[in-house]
């Protein structure tokens, strides 16, 4: 049945819940197993609060059982559904407590299944070092369980996909000859159409698209033999997803749909989803954009639904690179503006999920000092009691013990001042983390909103010397999410230290330079020369463009897209409030973004503000540039990999000069 269930769950189920009614008079194993058995079931048809459940009576079992393999059996179990749930920290933290229980077994399957799940949950948090020891002990383990191969084959399976993420591809190779030979050796289809899928992967990743299209399409005709829906689902999207690689729209597009008809059985959303963006993107490839758009939005609405910000954030941001592509700016904008608001929401929680974290120690070691000072309080009190009673025993050496008690409590003064300055430094701490960005140092969009609501009101007026301002820059690294995904999340960290370091020297110490959200950086400069703020956007390209971050063998090249203008701006004569300043700066870095990356967009000034509205222009600030209303400044990255401007974009500017003599537009 657990071949049964891994291929053709619906029917395992069904087998296994006929079997429920005999299980009372089974042994505690056959129950517990039995259990578990249900909640992987559960959990491949689809039915995530089952599986929770079945995973919870099997933990309560063992529980009462006092049986640990028991209990990290149902422990793993719910953390595959937590993930399943989009719940990712807790499903981590449920797979390392279910390795801790399993290394006290005997049963070397058990453990080996930990160790790999324990491997996975590191590779998903980018930590590769520790995943491929976690793996490599989890196979070592499965050698020595010679009673049942197929443990080998899913240890071995785990690790050539590691090696696959970590790009090496001679040692995925290796590990992928010996897992296809054991898949002969076993006899069983379903685990060479595993094998095959896996040898996909790796082909697809080395760009090896013919030979990917051939493991997938033999991986297909063993699953149509074995009837297994859900595979036959997930190796009809490979395929699409390989020839889009390819650039074949049409032949994409046929698979992507026959993968939607057969996610569309089975009732797995998720697997919908992804052939519905496999369509999308063949439509896009196509031309049809329109069909494209639609599959797209219905692929979000799930996400939506299930408020899985993380996949909804990465797959907005492939919608709008898809959309940049087929040169539908003003949609690839909009989806930009999504993917941030997506962004910046998941940043505010892991700030305050880090802030809680922190509150949580410092309480902790607060009521570990009240302790301490209690029990040292009621030392003294028994001191004084004794003291009492040799009063009474002894009067003659009465000077001696109050000399004594004299001398324990000015000792105990002193730790207890002692305490509170350390107390105090705490406080300090405290304070000084909760206005700081811990991975960068940099100040937090906290610590800025507060500054900028301190101000005093004269400082938002319009500056009476007019070739002195103020000016806000903010910037976002280019192709972050490809440094994520090609070398780890440990990369993308290097990354953000480095631009915080070189902000710091691009800058002034009086300026504020601001960790703003993910990748993106704000910086305020209180006073600049209005005709320096193009030299400083300029300056800012040139640092970052200049620097490489190493890591682990790869030099890792950055750039940046920036929007900027100078603080504050008065376009009827009335200074705006900050916040819609920095909207439109953020407008201004999109408009960068959408037009080549490496490039600042800097917001002058405006003009003919009599003819439109502010909010005309938040509307769509490229086509207020286009129309004449808004005198913006494009300064171009002149680093050695800088993408020059396209010849449309340059005949629209040209375009825009000459319709517009009389306005502001450069």
């Amino acid at each position: 049945m657990r071949e049964q269930s891994r291929f053709v769950p619906e029917k395992a189920l069904t087998q296994l819940q006929a079997l429920q009614t005999r299980a009372e008079h089974e042994t505690p194993a056959t129950r517990a197993e039995l259990l578990n058995q249900l909640s992987i079931a559960h959990l491949r048809t689809g039915q995530l609060d089952a599986a929770i459940a079945d995973a919870e009576q099997l933990i309560s079992f063992g529980r009462s059982q006092r049986d640990d393999a028991m209990l990290a059996k149902g422990l793993l179990a719910k953390s595959y559904a937590l993930f399943e749930k989009a719940e990712a920290g807790a499903a981590y933290q449920l797979a390392f407590e279910a390795e801790k229980l399993a290394a006290k077994s005997s049963d070397l399957l058990l453990r080996s299944q930990t160790q790999i799940t324990a491997g996975q949950a590191y590779a998903e948090q980018g930590d590769f070092p520790n995943a491929l020891a976690k793996m490599q002990l989890g196979l070592d383990t499965a050698r020595q369980a010679t009673s049942d191969p197929v443990m080998l084959f899913g240890a071995l399976n785990a690790i050539v996909q590691l090696y696959t993420q970590m790009k090496e591809y001679d040692k995925a190779e290796s590990a992928l000859q010996e897992l296809l030979a054991l898949a002969e050796q076993l006899h069983l289809p379903g685990r060479m159409a595993m094998a095959k899928t896996t040898e996909y992967g790796l082909a697809i990743d080395m760009e090896q698209y013919k030979r990917a299209i051939q493991a997938q399409q033999t991986a297909l005709d063993l699953m149509r033999k074995l009837g297994s829906e859900r595979m036959i689902g997930l190796a009809l999207g490979n395929l699409a997803d390989a020839y889009l690689k390819l650039h074949d729209y049409p032949r994409a597009a046929q698979y992507a749909s026959e993968s939607l008809r057969s996610t569309q059985k089975t009732g797995d959303r998720g697997m919908e989803s992804t052939a519905r963006g496999n369509l999308a993107q063949a439509y896009l490839g196509m031309g049809r954009i329109v069909e494209g758009k639609r599959q797209y939005e219905q692929a979000l609405a799930r996400y939506e639904q299930e408020n899985n910000k993380p996949q909804l954030q990465a797959a907005l941001r492939e919608y709008g690179e898809a959309l940049e592509r087929v040169g539908d700016t003003a949609g690839a904008i909009s989806a930009y503006h999504r993917e941030r608001t997506i962004s910046d929401q998941l940043f505010e929680r892991r700030r305050q999920q880090a802030m809680l974290e922190l509150q949580e120690k410092y309480e902790t070691e607060k009521k570990q000092r009240q302790i301490e000072l209690l029990s040292r309080d009621n030392q003294l009190k028994g001191t004084e009691l004794d003291n009492k009673r040799l009063q009474q025993r002894v009067w003659w050496l009465l000077a001696l013990v109050t000399a004594l008690g004299a001398l324990i409590v000015g000792m105990l003064y002193r730790r207890v001042r002692h305490a509170n300055a350390q107390l105090e430094v705490k406080n300090l701490e405290l304070k000084a983390q909760s206005v700081r960005d811990p991975l960068t140092a940099l100040y937090n969009r906290r610590h800025f909103q507060d500054f900028m609501r301190a101000l005093p009101h004269t400082e938002t007026q319009p500056p009476r010397e007019a070739d002195v301002v103020g000016a806000l820059f903010l910037l976002d690294v280019d192709h972050f999410k490809h440094i994520n995904d090609s070398y780890g999340h440990a990369a993308g960290d290097a990354v953000l230290k480095m631009l915080a370091e070189h902000l710091r020297v691009a800058l002034r110490e009086t300026d504020m330079i601001v960790r703003w959200g993910g990748e993106e950086f704000l910086a305020y400069l209180p006073a600049v020369a209005r005709q320096g703020i193009d030299d400083v956007a300029r300056r800012i390209l040139r640092s970052i463009a200049a620097q490489t971050v190493e890591y682990q063998g790869h030099s890792i090249t950055v750039q940046v897209s920036v929007g900027y203008a100078p603080f504050p701006l008065a376009p009827d004569g009335s200074p705006l409030p900050w916040e819609r300043v920095v909207n439109l700066v953020d407008m201004a870095l999109y408009l960068a973004k959408a037009h080549g990356r490496h490039r600042a967009y800097g917001l002058r000034g405006f003009a003919n503000f009599e003819h439109t509205s502010l909010e005309a222009i938040e509307q769509d600030l490229e086509r207020a540039w286009r129309a004449g209303f808004v005198d913006l400044s494009v300064v171009l990255g002149d680093a050695p990999d800088a993408i020059p401007p396209s010849p449309n974009e340059l005949n629209n500017v040209v375009h825009i000069k000459h319709a517009q003599k009389n306005s502001h537009a450069t």
